[in-house]
């Protein structure tokens, strides 16, 4: 029998319509990450600036990711991406006039990104656990995968877009361009044909009440008990943990390898952004095109013991292109780590609990990072850029000694 066809969740309508606006869109957002990472560096010529920008994306992800995942449970998908995606449109708008303007302070950058990191706490539970409304759970493991292509692909076009346009329109455009991007996936969400959705855990019992406050509080602590009950979940849990802490984190530094280390400019940190997307999009393809989800718990070992290999590796580049070819084997590492757990823990949950460990796991997953970015920001400004990206990765094959070593034994 031949493999499944690598684009079988392209079958699907909605799943189509999702696949054609996130591209369009998330191509927007690297585009405006490349920009405002480049922007607060060229205000501020500082690395710990960087990592307060980061630290105030992520934190509201790691406050409230868990409530995210409960309205998720609750409320109807698809209107919550709507309007999650219309108040990020807003926040790119925002940022655009500011800088336009003249008028951009380092202070507003970080307002508008914990505002979207705001809209993120609720949008990344519900975009997660809205696939299989979309593909079904036949096509779920194949799904997760070319979700993460998608985002990775983006990862490549927006930010090698950014590196040429920033040179000629500067950031406000970026942002503008970014704002506009949001329409693609607005419209895909609108004209999707949806089955109506099943009862969702928490629903009214008939006495108005558990929907209420109490109501919340134990399907949060619910999904917490059942995560922490369950060795390979809490296992899989931990070491995303680790890999969002050490390894993610690395990232936020590019723009300073990029301007000090390796003297190469704005187009410089795009082809840097770009290279360590190409090797997401390879890993990402490389899962989705796998038959079945035998052997993830291997890959995920492996994923997290290459991701910090390819960093410390990458942290002592002796030139520039070298660094361009040594950080995409991160992204490879990365995007078998990430789909692998990701599918893991899809798989392992029960159907009525799914959005709740979605909602953990990208609690702890992007919730770490604005602790991660201050972590590599503060590294970075008292030992230097390469030598705080060489301990990050150091952390992540630790994490691969330990965690990853469970799941591959649990």
């Amino acid at each position: 029998m031949s493999n499944p066809s690598l684009f079988r969740s392209l079958r699907h309508r909605n799943y189509q319509l999702y696949f054609c606006g996130q591209l369009v869109s998330l191509s927007g957002t690297w585009m405006q990450n490349t920009a405002q990472g480049w922007l607060v560096y060229r205000l501020t010529g500082s690395s710990l600036a960087l990592g307060l920008v980061g630290f105030a994306a992520m934190l509201p992800v790691l406050l409230l990711g868990l409530f995210g995942g409960v309205l998720a449970d609750r409320l109807p998908k698809r209107s919550l991406l709507i309007w999650a995606q219309v108040l990020a449109m807003l926040q790119a708008a925002v940022l655009c006039l500011l800088t336009l303007s003249g008028h951009i302070q380092v202070w507003q950058v970080v307002v508008c990104a914990a505002c979207l990191g705001l809209v993120n706490a609720v949008e990344m539970p519900t975009r997660h656990s809205f696939v299989v409304e979309m593909v079904g759970k036949d096509d779920l493991h194949n799904a997760i995968a070319l979700n993460s292509s998608i985002f990775h692909l983006a990862r490549v076009l927006g930010p090698s877009a950014a590196g040429v346009l920033l040179g000629f329109i500067g950031e406000g455009w970026c942002f503008g361009l970014n704002a506009a991007s949001f329409l693609a996936v607005i419209v895909g969400l609108a004209a999707m044909r949806l089955e109506a959705a099943p009862a969702r855990p928490g629903g009214n019992d008939g006495n108005g009440e558990a929907g209420g406050l109490g109501g919340v509080r134990e399907n949060l602590l619910e999904g917490v008990r059942y995560a922490w009950g369950t060795p390979l979940v809490r296992a899989i849990l931990v070491l995303i943990t680790i890999a969002s802490l050490m390894g993610t984190s690395a990232m936020v530094l590019l723009p300073v390898f990029a301007g000090d280390v390796f003297h190469a400019g704005p187009r410089g940190l795009g082809y840097l952004t770009a290279s360590s997307g190409l090797g997401s999009l390879a890993g990402a393809l490389y899962i989705a095109g796998r038959r079945d989800s035998s052997g993830l718990r291997s890959l995920a070992l492996w994923g997290c013991a290459g991701l910090g290999a390819a960093l410390v590796l990458f942290a002592r580049a002796p030139f520039y292109w070298a660094a361009v070819a040594l950080i995409a084997p991160s992204g490879f590492c990365l995007m078998v780590l990430m789909p692998s757990t990701n599918t893991m823990l899809q798989l392992t949950a029960p159907d009525d609990m799914r959005g709740r460990i979605m909602s953990l796991y990208t609690t702890l997953f992007v919730g770490m990072s604005p602790f991660g970015s201050l972590l590599a920001g503060s590294l970075s400004q008292w030992l230097g850029a390469p030598m705080a990206v060489t301990i990050l990765g150091l952390g992540c094959l630790a994490g691969a000694l330990g965690p990853g070593r469970a799941i591959s034994k649990t």
